[in-house]
């Protein structure tokens, strides 16, 4: 009778303590350690972005076996000069040697001193701050992982969660605007998140002006978009840079102008471009309509059609 009492108690305790160990989100996850991975990037350089992402996988967001018991969230092992506590763990191989950790946040700080003293790292350490996908692609290329889409996967989670908001020194506030906005239905983002940028609608569309310092990444990374998508719905090639005071298009462009612009008197300073630009048309769309080759320029005073395809006559 007494084993039975016993054993039901104990039963009981490890039922309570597995209810207690409640598993992350991975919100919730970065939302704990944010402020440690920046305290970590002004230490040592590496991005709060890399350090949170790296986190994020290699522990499972805090849920996995090493990390809930050896506080280890970056799966580091042993290696030859550690010197500390060690826990010992299938992962390549059988029963593989791990750090253990007496806090998280030992762990955090480890990690970076690992990743600054190891010299296979080093030109990581010569990326600017904010190149979070160079520093994915130089921790795969340098080894730290075996998985070959090691660098994706890290990508994929700072660009979900938007972590590159952290490396960009911005206030905690501003990126919990950011990061935790709603999103309607259709998946495109809320319209200027930051509340720091103007937003018009020209054509139809929305719109902003390129300031001092802007490039096609930052624009991307501030209204939640890919790179690309600015420079395709721009008619832009990789590469060109925006100019101060121009004035860029944030979703896709219209296949006509509207029904009150018709044609334009083509200037001796124009380019269909411009033109592109100025009625929000697709470039490649306008050319179509006015029955012109890719990159073929209109003589000064013809009239470029808008909305219906040119005349044959």
């Amino acid at each position: 009778m007494i084993r039975k009492v016993l054993f039901s108690i104990c039963f009981l305790l490890v039922a309570l303590v597995g209810f207690s160990q409640r598993k992350y989100t991975r919100e919730e996850y970065i939302e704990k350690y944010a402020e440690l991975a920046v305290s970590e990037m002004m230490r040592s350089g590496i991005p709060a972005s890399i350090t949170l992402a790296q986190a994020c996988l290699e522990s499972g967001n805090g849920n996995s076996m090493l990390s809930v018991k050896s506080n280890n969230h970056f799966g580091i092992k042993c290696k030859s000069s550690w010197s500390g506590k060690r826990v010992y763990h299938d992962d390549d191989e059988k029963g593989e040697c791990f750090r253990r950790y007496n806090s998280v946040e030992e762990s955090f700080l480890d990690h970076s001193d690992f990743l600054m003293l190891n010299p296979r790292y080093a030109s990581l350490f010569k990326l600017k701050i904010t190149d979070y996908k160079g520093w994915a692609r130089g921790l795969k290329k340098a080894g730290y992982a075996t998985n070959p889409h090691y660098a994706n996967h890290l990508i994929r989670i700072i660009e979900d969660h938007k972590l590159y908001l952290y490396d960009e020194g911005l206030k905690k506030s501003q990126i919990a605007r950011i990061r935790h906005r709603h999103r309607p239905a259709d998946g495109k983002n809320l319209i200027n998140p930051y509340q720091t940028r103007k937003v018009v609608m020209r054509n139809g569309l929305k719109s902003i002006v390129v300031k001092e310092g802007d490039t096609f990444q930052r624009i991307a990374q501030e209204f939640g978009m890919k790179e690309w998508e600015v420079y395709t719905y721009n008619d832009y090639p990789r590469g060109h840079k925006p100019q101060v005071n121009e004035i860029l298009y944030i979703e896709p462009k219209q296949r006509k102008a509207a029904k009150k612009h018709r044609t334009h008197h083509f200037e001796a300073d124009d380019t269909m471009h411009f033109i592109a630009q100025r009625y929000g048309i697709k470039l490649k769309r306008l050319y179509r309509l006015n029955r012109l080759k890719p990159s073929e320029r209109p003589e000064t005073g013809a009239t470029i059609y808008l909305r219906s395809k040119k005349p044959k006559n």
